[in-house]
């Protein structure tokens, strides 16, 4: 299937403390009548309590006591709301992207942390993420945080960026102060992997090119916020892609009704399967094909991404949990080493030699850290070589080593079997993400 536009967006909003993510969340909800009276209500009621003097639209999404006493996001808050002809849709039509309304769309929003110790929440929220929204204040320009929420979408291959330039109520909606915004993270921008950066003037405040195009900045001709939402082109093409099918479950009842059966039941990551195809196991590398496609509503001609079906095989061959169906002729890489890109997220720092348990797809394993090869300060982008350990929130490249072949393509081929997690086996944290950028 081509790329369209339409079908469910997920979107993470990322800036500096105090930029407006919240604010700006609170005003799409708000003005595309995507929250109940009783909860406006209850804002209204707040807002007066704490003498705002004004309807303060951030509390719609920040939930945490914590968050509304210090008036900042810590957690990731994820919001759900649809424009248009997309409340006709299905929740099936959406995911796999066989529909696409005319007008409108669904998006799931994640409001993610300001503060650059929360920046293990920012990646989390921002992972399965296909649209970043990127809020600078207008008044302040490019911060530090804006240069990391920035490098964490290229990071995270988000295909698509929104540079928010918002409070231009604050700044008179001057046209020089949101050209020189533009001029400078479009230079700083070019030295990361992103193909797609789109800038608009707003005020989530007053709701000035939120929704609505704004009266008071007539030398902008683009379209508002929603409206670029709405029509953004997310990629679909995962039904096109290579066969990846982690098995999570070997299925076999052992009834008198199903003496025989064994299925291996799992979320198809990318590819179409159908009777018939060729398909290869690994890590065994033995080939077969499938012999049907079981699901709860019973048997399927076909099985695209990311749906969740049971897979029976024509060769009678081990397979088991960890284990991967993927193409018979565009197979992923089976490897123990591994380079990859780390953002660490706990108190403990990594540090080389650090032993962890490792999660892929759904293979659990155990790994060793066996160098780290440079980190990554993320305001200038300069790499420092041969540090001696990574920080809570800090981002580096670092090579490992499995106890168990994993099948790995590289992060910037797929997303899912191109990404780990680190669990500390003491606490059973998880203290790191990985995202493979090379394996041998």
């Amino acid at each position: 299937m081509p790329p369209s536009a339409g079908g469910l967006l997920r979107i993470a909003t990322a800036g500096s403390v105090d930029d407006g993510k919240s604010t700006l969340i609170g005003r799409l909800l708000h003005d595309t009548k995507s929250i109940l009276e009783d909860q406006l209500e209850s804002v209204t009621q707040t807002s007066l309590r704490r003498g705002d003097g004004y309807v303060n639209l951030a509390l719609l999404t920040d939930g945490l006591r914590a968050e509304r006493e210090q008036g900042i996001t810590i957690d990731v808050a994820y919001r759900y709301f649809q424009t248009g002809s997309a409340a006709t849709l299905t929740a099936e039509d959406l995911l796999a992207g066989n529909a696409a309304p005319k007008t409108g769309r669904k998006f799931i929003i994640a409001d993610t942390p300001g503060h650059e110790q929360y920046t293990r929440n920012t990646v989390t929220g921002s992972s399965t993420a296909d649209l970043s929204i990127v809020l600078v204040d207008a008044r302040h320009g490019i911060t530090e945080q804006t240069r990391r929420h920035t490098y964490i979408t290229s990071l995270l291959r988000i295909p698509h960026l929104v540079v928010a330039v918002n409070k231009m109520d604050l700044v008179d909606y001057s046209e020089t102060v949101f050209n020189s915004i533009v001029d400078e993270i479009t230079d700083w921008s070019a030295q990361l992997s992103i193909s797609d950066v789109t800038f608009i003037p707003m005020s989530a405040l007053n709701g000035d090119n939120v929704v609505e195009r704004s009266v008071n900045m007539p030398w902008y001709e683009g379209p508002p916020l929603l409206y670029h939402l709405e029509h953004v082109v997310v990629n679909t093409d995962r039904e096109q892609a290579e066969i990846r099918f982690p098995v999570q479950w070997v299925v076999r009842p052992m009834s008198e009704e199903y003496p025989d059966y064994r299925g291996y039941a799992g979320q198809l990551v990318s590819g179409v399967i159908r009777p018939g195809s060729e398909v290869m196991v690994l890590p065994s590398g033995r080939r077969t094909k499938i012999k049907a496609i079981d699901s709860y509503d019973g048997e399927l001609d076909l099985a695209f991404p990311p749906m969740s079906v049971t897979l029976l095989l024509e060769d009678d061959i081990d397979v088991s949990r960890g284990d991967m169906i993927v193409s018979a002729d565009e197979a992923p890489t089976v490897a123990r080493d591994l380079e990859a890109m780390i953002c660490w997220m706990s108190e403990e720092p990594l540090r080389r030699g650090g032993r962890y348990a490792l999660k892929h797809t759904t293979r659990s394993a155990k790994a060793i850290i066996d160098r780290l090869e440079y980190r990554v300060d993320v305001n200038t982008l300069e790499r420092e070589p041969d540090p001696d350990q990574l920080a809570l929130n800090e981002i580096g490249r670092v090579r490992l080593r499995s106890s168990v072949p994993l099948v790995v393509d590289t992060y910037e081929r797929s997303r899912t079997t191109g990404s780990f997690i680190l669990i500390d086996e003491t606490t059973n944290n998880t203290v790191g993400a990985g995202m493979i950028r090379s394996s041998r």
